[in-house]
């Protein structure tokens, strides 16, 4: 019987079938097969069904063996009676023995036989005796073996035995008469009953040898123990070189290796001196085993690599899988085939990497890896912590997430809560909740709100912080988990990894019963925002402009705030989109495009003097000029800064080092100071709060309005624009007309986790005779005032180029120039 799938032991059987899965070293079939044929049951007929076709390509025919194999396909699953009979025409001739072929056992099936055959059976079920006889069938006999009455997968109330069913049946052919053909039947459930309720002799054999069901886990490492230690007698080609210690043909073991028996060390493995490997440690084949690797209770399958100083404990590593140095793998934790763990990687307790993952190098990874790529050295992404709902974001994440989270805060403190329209957001930051609750944590929580909001009164309530949740831009079947400092910024990059740790180390604090904390519902969270708005920036001048603008609220949060805004503004305004869209709170790039033709025909046909599209949560903006043009984020960021650096002639302003250097043209013609800062989530925020700083943004369609407060925030850009254009009385296409085109090129090169190193170092040699600048990356500048920045992306395996010259032509060169180093220096 091999067409079990083995669910309970994936990853190790998400791309082999269970009886394939190798004990010492050989497949658990092929002890069984081995078992039969010391028994002279050697024309054997094999029955498979999940991924059959690797059972017939290892096993073939048999003559390895010395036996005659035939197989019986399933095209579905017939049960464990079904399959037998989907092979009734090789078994009608004589009595026959099933026996599964994913049980490690050495059951004396001879004396079983002699046993049926003296007792006259029509079936005779192998039984034995298991301290919990729970996960199996219970079989009652009488004194002479004869069976009385069957129990499935029982109770402890219902334990009337502890002699349980192993599946291995010795049979007469008519019963193969019983059995419906092309449908699922079992044995236990259906056809036994059936049989013993007309009293036919149905007898059990009580056996004394070993069985185990390798159905789990913590079965298949205690099978691998049990041969070790002796318990159970399979054959083997190995040697034992010492007491407990079997190595087999062609491997290599240094002398100055550490073994302490029992443990096996497969075909052509190689142990290097300084290794040490302890109990119950098995080796494939061709595995290498580096210096300083420490291996105890673990099962390594073949053609795996372990890395110097690696450390594996009770765990289980597929084949073709390489760990690389300082990795460690703790106690039930399963790595499938073919996988990379990356060097200083930790892989906690119980985790599953499934097959083909990447686990990056120093990564900490306490959730298994199943369906994304590979597991993430970081938890925090350039959006927050970011992946797709109810796969990489589940409402179990959300609740660890959030209790790290309240662990990094004072007991009895307060958290501003708020999401997105989307229905995702709304039950993940539930969960969300629940665990700063139960974390003795208040919670303010705002419901849907946009995301400036909800920094405003993170900064401005008696809060220390702040989480949101929001629908990923352009992917709604993704999520972006947004925590936020006292003063409503993103978290600094202190204090994301200050919560990474607690989050990998799982060490959450819990309240008391008496601490549980409360939820309660801020009643004027908008009025209080706009109220505060419309103090803090300037709006002269606006009622007497008489201006028209067109917004696009883009179905999302923003639309929440604008009507109580707008009201006390003055302004004409056509608005579209004005209303919460909670089944489609995102959009692709085909319908953002579609939006931004359709307010650009608006804002043209109504003579409006611009238009403005929020993003869904109303932090960033898109602008459109009077001629219903679409300003592109670099330029829109050049048409602010000289609106504002205009009407303040002077201060300073923040912006990433990517950004075009027109921009610093345009600032000092106005007498305006330029603090460039890194590309990190938070840097921007930190340098708004400086003195005397005017105006921030990231090229991105983000802004910061530092008058009102440190973040980006698409409503008050909105409205400091009004005031702008309406004082300036020129248009934005005038302002854009003025700023000289920026000859700014970029480009992304791949570059592998462990090559980034090697490729900044490779860049700062070439760099040696030009001023360098190292705020982010490394900025290269040329004598002609041309730059070139190289800066490893922190959550992908790619490069990102700019390149900056006085014409396209020059800028390209410089673009190719970097972009060869750097695919040289990633070639190494």
């Amino acid at each position: 019987m091999a067409g079990g799938e083995g669910t309970r032991l994936r990853p190790m059987t998400a791309n082999q079938p269970k009886p394939l899965l190798p004990v010492i070293n050989r497949p658990i079939m092929e002890h069984v097969l081995r078992l039969l044929r010391r028994h002279g049951l050697t024309e054997t007929v094999v029955t498979v069904q999940f991924l059959a076709a690797l059972v017939r390509n290892y096993f073939g025919d048999g003559d390895e063996l010395g036996m005659s194999l035939y197989y019986a396909t399933e095209d579905t699953p017939l049960g464990t009676a079904g399959s037998v009979k989907n092979a009734a025409d090789k078994l009608r001739d004589d009595r026959f023995l099933v026996i599964s072929g994913d049980a490690l056992t050495d059951i004396d099936l001879t004396d079983m036989i002699r046993f049926h055959r003296e007792n006259g059976a029509l079936v005779t079920i192998g039984l034995k005796r298991v301290p919990n006889p729970l996960e199996f069938g219970i079989v009652i006999v009488d004194d002479h073996g004869r069976v009385e009455r069957f129990l499935e997968k029982p109770t402890w109330g219902q334990v009337f035995s502890d002699t349980v069913n192993t599946g291995i049946y010795v049979m007469e052919p008519e019963v193969l008469d019983e059995i419906a053909a092309g449908v699922p039947v079992d044995w236990s459930a259906d056809v036994f009953p059936r049989l013993l309720a007309r009293g036919a002799p149905l007898y059990g054999y009580v056996a004394d040898g070993y069985w185990e069901d390798v159905g789990t886990h913590e079965s298949y490492l205690r099978a691998q123990a049990d041969v070790l230690s002796g318990r159970v007698r399979v054959d083997s080609d190995a040697f034992e070189v010492s007491p407990g210690v079997w190595v087999a043909e062609g491997a290599s073991v240094d002398p100055d290796a550490v073994l302490k028996g029992p443990l096996y060390i497969g075909d052509y493995a190689k142990v290097e001196a300084g290794a040490e490997l302890r109990e119950y440690t098995v080796l494939g084949s061709n595995v290498v085993v580096r210096e300083g690797a420490f291996l105890h209770r673990a099962v390594v399958h073949d053609n795996v690599y372990v890395g110097p100083r690696a450390h594996l404990r009770g765990c289980v590593v597929g084949k073709n899988t390489d760990l690389m140095t300082g990795v460690r793998i703790e106690e039930s934790a399963v790595v499938g085939d073919e996988c990379i763990i990356e060097a200083e990687a930790y892989v906690s307790s119980g985790v599953k990497v499934y097959p083909f993952k990447t686990v990056e190098a120093g990564a900490v990874v306490n959730t298994s890896v199943i369906w994304e790529p590979r597991g993430q050295r970081n938890l925090f992404g350039p959006r927050g912590v970011s992946g797709l709902v109810n796969v990489e974001i589940t409402p179990e994440l959300c609740v660890r997430l959030a209790s790290a989270y309240a662990t990094t805060l004072k007991k009895g403190a307060s958290v501003i809560t708020s999401r997105d329209s989307s229905r995702a957001a709304r039950a993940l930051k539930r969960a969300v909740i629940s665990a700063l609750n139960a974390s003795a944590i208040n919670v303010l929580d705002l419901e849907a709100a946009p995301l400036p909001v909800t920094r405003f009164h993170t900064a401005r309530e008696n809060a220390v912080g702040g989480i949101a949740l929001r629908t990923t831009l352009g992917d709604p079947q993704s999520v972006d988990i947004v925590f936020m400092d006292e003063r409503g910024a993103d978290l600094s990059q202190a204090a994301q990894r200050k919560l990474d740790r607690v989050f990998s180390r799982q060490e959450f604090r819990r309240a008391f019963p008496g601490e549980i904390a409360e939820l309660s519902f801020p009643a004027r969270a908008v009025e209080d925002y706009t109220y505060e708005l419309l103090r803090c920036v300037d709006m002269t001048g606006v009622r007497d402009a008489d201006m028209k603008v067109v917004v696009d609220c883009a179905g999302g949060t923003s639309s929440l705030v604008l009507p109580s805004l707008l009201g006390r503004v003055g302004v004409d305004v056509l608005t579209v989109n004005n209303r919460l869209d909670d089944a489609s709170p995102t959009e692709t790039l085909a319908e953002r495009r579609r939006d931004l033709q359709r307010l650009s025909e608006l804002v043209s046909s109504s003579r409006a003097a611009f238009g403005v599209r929020f993003d869904p949560v109303g932090e960033r903006v898109a602008l459109v000029d009077e001629m219903g043009q679409l300003i592109s984020e670099e330029r829109a960021l050049l048409v602010v800064l000289d609106l504002v650096a205009a009407e303040r002639r002077g201060g300073r302003v923040a912006l990433p080092v990517t950004t075009t250097r027109v921009a610093e043209q345009v600032s000092r013609f106005h007498g305006v100071q330029v603090e460039w800062t890194s590309t990190a989530v938070d840097a921007l925020t930190a340098s708004a709060r400086g003195h005397d700083m005017i105006f921030a943004a990231d090229g991105r369609g983000g802004f910061v309005v530092p008058e009102f407060g440190p973040t980006v925030d698409g409503l008050a850009v909105f409205l400091r624009l009004l005031g702008l254009v309406a004082r300036t009385r020129l248009s934005l296409s005038q302002i854009d007309a003025r700023i000289p085109e920026a000859k700014l090129l970029r480009r992304t090169v791949p570059t592998p986790w462990a090559a980034k190193g090697v490729v900044m170092r490779s860049v700062i040699e070439a760099a040696e005779h030009h001023r360098i600048d190292t705020t982010d990356g490394v900025r290269v500048v040329t004598e002609d005032g041309g730059w070139a920045l190289v800066l490893p992306d922190p959550a992908e395996a790619v490069t990102h180029l700019w390149a900056e010259g006085t014409d396209v032509d020059s800028a390209q060169s410089l673009l190719e120039h970097w972009a060869r180093v750097v695919e040289e220096a990633a070639a190494t």
